[in-house]
This record gives structure tokens, C-alpha cells and sequence, in this order.
């Protein structure tokens, strides 16, 4: 187990490094970097005037020399601009240019300033974080055990009325997109068009002092998406565990089926859903991205979109490399627990 676990790290290092070098290549393109410098000084600088920004600040260095500097192996330096002024890139928060380090990357743990909310990247980063992280723990607690019940149910018997019933509320909830799930529950639920204004407090509110009338819905837009597809996932497995030769077995010695179902069939049924649960935690940062925007909900998807849309780079990047990792994180989590859950792949 050891050795799987620093196998699989060493691969996830390498791949983290590859998928932040191509990320930093396409934010630091000269159209990005262009409207960063116009953003920041003025919309009717010219051509050279653009260049000249930029230049000052380090932007038309070399890119595997720049992307050096944001991981923190190699130094910034001081920068003497054509206009006779000396900057640096570690000089933010308050620092001067003589105290500035040279060395300010992430193995720094220094991700850089954010030029869209003034402050150090990596304060707003955890904040939204947190907001996102406490959105997606009640999302999969509403998720996890409606989508393994209604799944379970579905497949002990599979096609009886009850599993076609379940089977097509987990069908139309799974081709049912954030977008359209969440302007469907905002209309029905709290527009007074409809009457039933049951929820009357905000996202924005949520994010300080979270309820039934102001969280639920945010919470219930992303979970009914996963709810379908877990549900899904563990009908398909428990209908195949249900005609394993070791339960037609049992029920011919006169097992009981309630025993035969908790006792012989739930835990190899659940093998495959458990992957599935633990891969849905990277797609619920993409599902977030949606819900937080709708709701109005600043969290950590709600930040990707104002990034993206005002050209932080270094927020962007710090974005890009949070979401890297917790991707590679939850497949390495998979993995682990699918050797636990599955003792033939251990022993081989």
C-alpha cells in the first residue's frame, strides 16, 4: 500500500506540474496580458505604450523564466522600468521594493496579488474556499444517502413498478442541468408569480448566517443533478449483484431477502458507487461554478468567474492549481478506498 500510494503521488506530482504550466501558458498569452495592462492603466494606452507596462513589470520575460518565479525556484528580482522606476512582483501587501523578497511563489506559499479585489491572492482564495467547501459538504450529505436509498431500491427488483418509478425520477433529474434546475426552483419557490414564496432570505445572506430559507436551494440546485446520477450508477450495480450466482444461492437455502440484500449484496453492489461519490466532489466544483453564480453566492466558483471575466491572472492561476489538486486528491482517495472496498485488486 505504501508503494502504490508514492507511485501514485510521484505521477500526480508530475501531472499537477504539467497541467499548471499549460494553464500559466494560455493566462499569460499577449491578449490576456494586453488587457491586463489596459485594465490597469488606461483603456487608450497605445501599442507601445501597452508593451512598455508590461515590460516594466516583468510580463515579456520568457515564459518558462516567469513560471519559474510564480512556483518560487527562481528569483524576481528588482525590476528597473523604462520610466527609471524600480519594482518588483514580491512587493505587495504593504512591502516595500528594498524589503521585498526575491523569492515569492507558491513554495513560498505566496500566490501573488489579486489586481481585481486588491488584496494577497491567497486570503481571498481560502475564504471562498470555505464558503464553496461548507455548500458542497450539505450538498453531499442531501445527496449521498437519497441517491444510494432510491438506487438500492430500484435494483433489488429490477423491473417492477417501483424501479421503473425511480428509475425515471433519477433518469429527469440527471439530464437536468444546474442552470435549469435552479431558475426552476427560484421560480416556483420564491418568485411571488407563483405564490409559493416559502424561501425569502438571499445566497449573499448564506454566506454569514446560512438557513433553511436562504442555503436550501443552492444546496438542493447541485445535489439534485448528483442525487440522479449516483442513483443511477447504484441501481445498475446493485441489479447486477442481485443475479451473482452466491444470492441465487442464498435465496435457495431460504435466506430471507432483506437479509439477502444487507447481508450478501449491499457491499459489492456499493463498490462502484463509491468511486462514482468520491469522483463527484471535483465535478461539484464545476457544478458550483453555476450554482454560485445564479444564486449569487460568493464562493469559490462564484471567484473562477470573476478571474476569467476581469483577467486576475494571479487569482485565475490560483484558482486553476486549487482545483488541480483536490481533482488529484479525490482520485487518489478513490483509489485507496477502492483496494479497501475490492480485495481482488489488493491481492493482485
Amino acid at each position: 500500500m505504501g508503494s502504490f500510494i508514492l507511485r501514485r503521488s510521484g505521477i500526480m506530482a508530475v501531472t499537477a506540474i504539467c497541467l499548471t504550466l499549460v494553464v500559466f501558458f494560455m493566462t499569460n498569452l499577449y491578449p490576456n496580458l494586453e488587457k491586463l495592462a489596459k485594465t490597469q492603466g488606461n483603456f487608450r494606452m497605445s501599442d507601445q505604450e501597452v508593451f512598455s507596462w508590461l515590460d516594466n513589470r516583468g510580463y515579456t520575460d520568457n515564459t518558462f523564466v516567469k513560471y519559474g518565479r510564480w512556483l518560487g525556484v527562481l528569483p524576481y528580482g528588482k525590476i528597473e522600468g523604462t520610466d527609471g522606476e524600480i519594482r518588483s512582483r514580491c512587493a505587495y501587501s504593504g512591502a516595500t521594493v528594498e524589503a521585498a523578497p526575491n523569492f515569492c511563489g507558491i513554495l513560498q506559499g505566496s500566490w501573488g496579488w489579486s489586481t481585481q479585489f486588491k488584496e494577497p491572492v491567497n486570503d481571498v482564495v481560502w475564504k471562498r474556499l470555505g464558503l464553496t467547501g461548507y455548500l458542497m459538504f450539505w450538498a453531499l450529505l442531501l445527496t449521498v444517502p437519497i441517491a444510494l436509498a432510491i438506487g438500492v431500491l430500484a435494483g433489488m427488483r429490477e423491473g417492477s413498478k417501483g424501479d421503473r418509478t425511480l428509475s425515471t425520477f433519477s433518469i429527469v433529474t440527471s439530464a437536468t442541468p444546474e442552470y435549469v434546475s435552479g431558475v426552476v426552483l427560484i421560480a416556483v419557490f420564491t418568485s411571488s408569480a407563483v405564490g409559493l414564496k416559502w424561501f425569502k432570505g438571499s445566497a449573499t445572506e448564506a454566506m454569514e448566517n446560512p438557513n433553511i430559507e436562504n442555503f436550501l436551494l443552492p444546496v438542493l440546485t447541485i445535489a439534485l443533478y448528483n442525487i440522479g446520477y449516483i442513483a443511477r450508477m447504484t441501481r445498475a450495480s446493485m441489479a447486477e449483484v442481485m443475479t451473482a450466482h452466491y444470492i441465487r444461492t442464498a435465496r435457495l437455502k431460504g435466506v430471507r431477502f432483506r437479509d439477502q440484500v444487507l447481508k450478501h449484496a449491499l457491499r459489492n453492489a456499493l463498490i462502484a458507487p463509491f468511486t462514482v461519490i468520491v469522483l463527484q466532489i471535483p465535478y461539484l466544483l464545476t457544478g458550483v461554478v453555476i450554482t454560485e453564480t445564479l444564486f449569487n453566492y460568493k464562493g469559490f466558483g462564484w471567484l473562477l468567474v470573476q478571474a476569467a471575466g476581469n483577467n486576475d491572472i494571479d487569482m485565475l492561476l490560483a484558482v486553476s492549481v486549487v482545483s488541480v489538486v483536490i481533482v488529484l486528491l479525490t482520485q487518489l482517495i478513490s483509489d485507496i478506498g477502492y483496494l479497501y472496498l475490492n480485495p481482488r485488486i489488493r491481492i493482485s
